[in-house]
């Protein structure tokens, strides 16, 4: 099963170290997460991809690195993340390799409709819901694209943007099989306990779904 919680985590955003996070949220149960590192230099990210997959491999958590599969291949994360604009997922295959995961990101049908047909082990959808986490995001989807989605694929469905412990219920309730969740737990008191109530809402409302 596809993990629940899909945590990001961005030294942008951290209150404590990102090593520390990690291993809190590993702790807590959280089986994927993903580092975002987009203002940092090369060298940097790959000292910090290495860095958590060292405390984070021995407890089986996959990390996925956020945009660049070269690094995500080099430091031996469990795959790579893209966007629109970043590389196609075929050509982030080819460098990351059978074995790894690559997810891509989609904000409308169209999006979507090419991300099925793709390689990728699993797409995010959105922002649901406003969002204050990318400095130029797009539009609003809404609960209604994750249904629209759902119908569309079997991939796993990573819901993002805008999501909180409230709402979290309904998006899953939805469709999707997995909330990613950034500011909500980065700017939580305990991390490792808010991102156990995320995976005590997975379980309530999946098991109502089915």
């Amino acid at each position: 099963m596809f993990s629940p919680l899909y945590a990001i985590i961005d030294p942008e955003l951290a209150a404590i170290p990102l090593s520390d996070l990690a291993v809190e949220l590993g702790a807590a149960g959280v089986t994927l997460i993903q580092l975002r590192d987009k203002k940092s230099p090369a060298a940097q990210v790959l000292a910090r991809a290495r860095e958590l997959n060292a405390v984070l491999a021995p407890r089986g958590v996959r990390l996925i690195l956020n945009d660049r599969p070269d690094i995500a291949a080099i430091s031996d994360c469990a795959g790579v993340h893209v966007g629109q604009d970043d590389l196609p997922v075929e050509d982030a295959r080819r460098i990351v390799g059978p074995s790894r995961w690559v997810g891509v990101s989609t904000h409308n049908q169209d999006q979507l409709r090419h991300a099925v047909a793709t390689s990728a082990d699993y797409i995010a959808i959105g922002p649901i819901f406003p969002t204050s986490t990318k400095e130029n995001p797009d539009p609003v989807v809404g609960l209604d694209f994750i249904r629209t989605a759902r119908q569309l694929t079997i991939k796993p469905l990573v819901a993002i943007g805008g999501i909180t412990l409230e709402k979290a219920g309904d998006v899953f309730q939805a469709g999707a099989d997995s909330v990613a969740v950034i500011r909500d737990i980065a700017a939580a008191k305990n991390p490792g306990e808010r991102a156990r109530e995320y995976l005590a809402v997975a379980e309530n409302s999946r098991g109502s779904r089915s």
